[in-house]
């Protein structure tokens, strides 16, 4: 039986780099976030179903992410909708992947892990955290996104205070080498707990 651990983390927090660390560790690791992206790709499970409900969505075979989101935009109603559609097929891409996983800890990298009820689904959960200056820094860096965008984003997100307190692990992503001292010392102590369970 693997032991499930969930991974996440706010906007810029440096998520997506801690779980490149857990995978160099030869752990198995689950991206919610790709999950999505091959449901809404030519052939995947929610194309259908989507552009059934929001025929606007469909281009060249695939869900256009950003048609959804003016959609969302022009109608409050139409997230409920989207999510009935992708968030049991994210489901069960995810039970499929835990099914073929051989590591004996699985990490599920879940953005929005506390604002689903995600973690009752784990063994433990952890968040990766940074403070505010470096996380405002990081996402104003890529240059995808103005201030706004991203204070609208990290509006919407559980704070990070609040994330740290509901985990059972945080790694400090300030540097990489801190970042993959922590994340060798959570397989560690779960490794060890797994020992004498």
């Amino acid at each position: 039986m693997a032991f499930l651990l969930g991974l996440t983390g706010s906007i810029g927090m440096g998520k997506s780099t801690t779980a490149k660390l857990f995978a160099e560790m030869g752990l198995d690791v689950w991206d919610a976030d790709a999950a999505v992206h091959r449901l809404y790709s030519k052939g995947g499970a929610a194309v259908a179903p989507l552009a059934a409900l929001f025929p606007d969505a469909l281009s060249d075979g695939a869900i256009d992410r950003g048609a959804l989101k003016r959609i969302i935009a022009a109608d409050p109603g139409a997230l409920k909708r989207i999510e009935g559609v992708v968030h049991p097929l994210v489901g069960e891409d995810r039970e499929r992947f835990k099914a073929n996983a051989s590591s004996d800890i699985i990490v599920f990298d879940i953005p929005l892990i506390f604002e689903t009820g995600g973690e009752r689904r784990m063994d433990a959960v952890a968040t990766v955290s940074v403070d505010a200056e470096t996380q405002e820094r990081r996402v104003l860096e890529r240059g995808t996104m103005t201030r706004e965008q991203f204070e609208l984003i990290r509006s919407k997100q559980v704070p990070d205070a609040i994330k740290r307190e509901k985990s059972d692990y945080v790694i400090i992503t300030d540097t990489m080498d801190h970042a993959r001292q922590q994340v060798q010392d959570v397989i560690a102590d779960i490794r060890r707990k797994l020992a004498h369970a």
